[in-house]
């Protein structure tokens, strides 16, 4: 944890403004301060727009019954990219303007999904009885399928 954290405090700051520097030294100091702002402007817009798309398809898959997993996907990197474009600089511009691309997100998606079946069949390698056994032995009645009953009286105090 502690090198993501550095990762994202430290080195990725310094690479942006070594970017930046780079940039304005082709362009000028103001068309790279003017580039910024236009991503900036042009980012949050499409954050905007694509972020309410999907949210219209995650209401109306869930009001057909659905889980809308690909549609909660996509507005996750909506927002991560809405972060990504406010932040200043080239690269965080860079790489929130790909999430906003449904192309990538699409195959990022689909290697997350990849990575995760994988993950859970290495996890059920023993079965899925692996699952429910665990490290402290339970009581009989649970034992024996019985189900467990609470009894008592409950009194609301406001």
């Amino acid at each position: 944890m502690f090198r993501f954290l550095f990762l994202l405090f430290i080195i990725i700051p310094i690479i942006e403004i070594a970017l930046l520097i780079q940039v304005s030294e082709v362009i000028g100091g103001f068309a790279t301060i003017a580039l910024v702002v236009i991503t900036a402007i042009l980012g949050a817009k499409m954050v905007r727009q694509q972020g309410m798309s999907a949210l219209q398809n995650v209401q109306i898959q869930m009001a057909q019954g659905q889980m809308p997993a690909k549609e909660l996907f996509t507005g996750l990197c909506v927002i991560i990219a809405g972060v990504l474009l406010l932040t200043p600089g080239i690269m965080t511009d860079v790489f929130g303007l790909l999430l906003l691309t449904p192309a990538i997100r699409n195959k990022l998606a689909a290697g997350l999904a990849s990575q995760a079946s994988v993950r859970m069949s290495a996890g059920m390698q023993n079965g899925p009885a692996s699952f429910n056994q665990s490290s402290h032995s339970e009581p009989e009645s649970r034992k024996t399928n019985e189900p467990t009953i609470i009894d008592g009286e409950y009194e609301r105090k406001d």
